[in-house]
């Protein structure tokens, strides 16, 4: 291509990472555990998972669960409030900080993503963004979530659904682009079902 185009194609591949020695040496050891320690768990072993995820600098509330098929980007990067659950498959790419508030249900197959890149540059450099989920909010099953967004207190966000804009407290949200839907309104707090039911 010629040199002069104003959009030079650049060779992605030759940049260098924005990642320090520690970093990857990090995630490579947490690799390597996770493959061997934790993923071949039972699921019962909550606690075991725990005890793993904290021993590499994840801040775990009590009574989580974080079920072995979850996979984790860098642990130092996740913090996860009491009783809230990380289901089956979900994908935390937490390059940035994702925090998750107390009694969250992050359902199966759901994308935490914190990291992008700028394709407007040359060379695309990474981008990343933290993701808040705040208390009481139920990420669905195969849920895509941006980096920078804040999912509100209560907020429950629909199967399928791509998430790249902050959604308000208490608001049902669906689709993609992700549309509010109504407003979640709670009969009583007797009808509430457990973490663990909504993922059964």
């Amino acid at each position: 291509m010629d040199s002069s185009s104003p959009n030079p194609i650049v060779d992605i591949a030759n940049v260098l990472s924005p990642h320090s020695f520690w970093n990857k040496f990090l995630r490579v050891l947490w690799g390597i555990v996770w493959a061997v320690a934790f993923r071949p768990t039972p699921k019962v072993l909550h606690s075991w998972r725990r005890f793993l995820l904290r021993l590499f600098g994840a801040k775990i509330g009590k009574k989580t669960h974080v079920y072995p098929s979850v996979r984790v980007w860098a642990p130092w990067n996740l913090d996860l409030g009491d009783y809230s659950t990380i289901s089956h498959h979900v994908d935390c790419y937490c390059v940035s900080k994702i925090v998750i508030g107390m009694h969250v249900t992050v359902s199966q197959y759901s994308y935490l993503c914190t990291a992008s890149h700028d394709f407007m540059q040359p060379q695309m450099p990474l981008t990343t963004a933290p993701i808040l989920i705040e208390d009481g909010a139920w990420i669905t099953a195969c849920v895509f979530i941006g980096p920078g967004v804040v999912v509100g207190s209560g907020a429950v966000i629909g199967a399928c659904s791509a998430v790249f804009n902050s959604i308000p407290a208490w608001t049902v949200v669906g689709g993609n682009p992700c549309l509010h839907i109504k407003d979640r309104q709670l009969q009583s707090s007797a009808t509430h079902g457990s973490n663990e039911d909504r993922n059964s």
